[in-house]
């Protein structure tokens, strides 16, 4: 009934009137400049400037009439850019409200890692009741984000999209000081001493390795001891989804401030760089979606056309909100409608969105190792190696948050004793970016419910509830 009305207020709404104009404006941009660097026409500088800002007022107005927050994100792009590129001064000067966000994402770091990885341990601490199922599960998204890390490390290692990238000096407050340490040093370095200090000094791994131990103990108490503080954790994990959407609120204006920074103190030829990098994101989805979801869908023999149906709007609304909690119930519903038993949706699905983030991995390995192309340091085989290791541990959690892998990222890449710098060119696609991530992560959590199901023999064995045929109806 839901999707029924969804779909009416879909086809009743008005079309935006400013599609056409911004069409319009970006086709007379892209001929002027065509007709330029081609030596045809030479056009004045003063008119490709008047049409280039015509047609970013277009897109505002369009944004205006959109109002979506995707939608401001990308002309916040556009309008940053365009000051980068035509006032490289102001460009340079808008950088501290990029930091003010940036800042901003970092404080969600540990609290939201804590609540997420302990909620997911304890929550689901009782693997005699689920049986095998819960082995299984856990074992299934092992070996696929891994190997979805070990994709994004190949693809951005083949590609080579952050080289030739050179960057401005970073102020002072900003430099972090490489410290030469032992393979002792390492190791040692993992586990915390304190847990105020970790997360003080924003030491992401101590903070996970603490989280999954509590979460472990937790999950060994009784339950009349066990629940309140579970429940506190699920609170603060709520209360970090809903301040990381009020920080996403900034996200506009500070994206769009890191890429007037960028455009301004590096100029154009920084976006050859973003767009290398996110032909390189995208192709590396494609591959992971036919070289491992496929011959898994192959083997276990999933209904493919069946699957790709029902999962077709969960897939398309985590695309167009950048938040796979937001797909969560649609996805659920469709994957119980298309025949796996609603125990194992129960089951499978929410622990997948702790521990199943197959975008998530793809996109951290891949953009990890971007961050080190672009600060021309070289990290060898057994340092790559580790940051996977790293990453497959502090990925885990985050599915329901819009761009949380970006909070990932900085926490890993400080880890690693690399500059922040880079991430503010991230920054600029990660809009782009966390689009198909995000879409991944629902793809390859409902496809694991599908593949317990077939795995345990229960695929097909219940039929769906009225209430879920009814919700999942054209």
């Amino acid at each position: 009934m839901n999707a029924k009305l969804g779909g009416q207020r879909k086809a009743g709404a008005k079309p935006n009137p400013f599609v056409l104009p911004v069409l319009a404006g970006i086709t007379v941009v892209a001929v002027l400049v065509a007709l330029k660097s081609f030596g045809i026409i030479a056009v004045p500088p003063q008119v490709l400037f008047y049409a280039r800002w015509a047609t970013t007022l277009l897109f505002v107005a369009y944004a205006f009439k959109r109002r979506s927050l995707t939608t401001w994100i990308i002309v916040s792009m556009l309008i940053g850019a365009g000051i980068g590129y035509d006032f490289p001064a102001v460009g340079v000067s808008l950088r501290l409200l990029s930091q003010v966000f940036l800042r901003l994402i970092k404080t969600i770091i540990a609290p939201l890692l804590f609540s997420t990885l302990v909620v997911g341990i304890a929550g689901h601490h009782d693997l005699k009741q689920v049986g095998r199922m819960g082995v299984k599960s856990l074992v299934y998204f092992e070996v696929v984000t891994t190997l979805a890390l070990f994709i994004g490390l190949a693809a951005i290692n083949i590609s080579q999209a952050g080289k030739g990238i050179t960057l401005p000096p970073a102020p002072k407050t900003d430099q972090i000081q490489a410290v030469k340490q032992t393979a002792a040093d390492v190791v040692l370095h993992i586990f915390p001493e304190n847990i105020a200090k970790s997360v003080a000094e924003g030491q992401v791994l101590q903070v996970v390795i603490f989280a999954i131990l509590f979460g472990i103990a937790l999950a060994l108490v009784p339950e009349a001891k066990r629940r309140p503080i579970l429940t506190v954790t699920e609170g603060l994990a709520e209360v970090m989804f809903k301040f990381t959407n009020i920080v996403m609120h900034f996200a506009p204006i500070g994206v769009g401030c890191a890429i007037a920074y960028t455009v301004g103190h590096m100029g154009l030829g920084i976006l050859v760089n973003l767009f290398k990098l996110l032909l390189t994101f995208y192709a590396a989805i494609i591959f992971f979606i036919l070289a491992v979801l496929l011959p898994i869908a192959l083997i276990v023999r999933v209904p493919i056309k069946k699957f790709l149906a029902a999962v077709a709007d969960p897939v398309a609304l985590a695309f167009a909100t950048t938040s796979s909690e937001a797909a969560l119930p649609r996805a659920m519903e469709a994957m119980e409608a298309i025949g796996v038993p609603r125990r194992v949706v129960a089951f499978v699905m929410p622990t997948g969105y702790s521990f199943n983030l197959d975008g998530s991995s793809l996109y951290l390995s891949l953009a990890a190792i971007f961050v080190a192309q672009s600060a021309g340091v070289r990290m060898s085989f057994g340092q790559q190696l580790l940051l996977v290791f790293t990453l497959m541990l502090t990925s885990k959690g985050v599915a329901g948050v819009p761009r949380a892998a970006l909070v990932i990222l900085l926490g890993t890449v400080a880890q690693f004793n690399l500059p922040v710098e880079p991430v503010f060119i991230i920054l600029g696609i990660d809009e782009l970016m966390d689009m198909a991530r995000t879409s991944l992560n629902v793809l390859g959590n409902s496809f694991a419910t599908v593949v317990i199901a077939k795995w345990e023999g229960e695929f097909g064995k219940e039929h769906p509830s009225k209430v879920v045929c009814e919700a999942i109806e054209p």
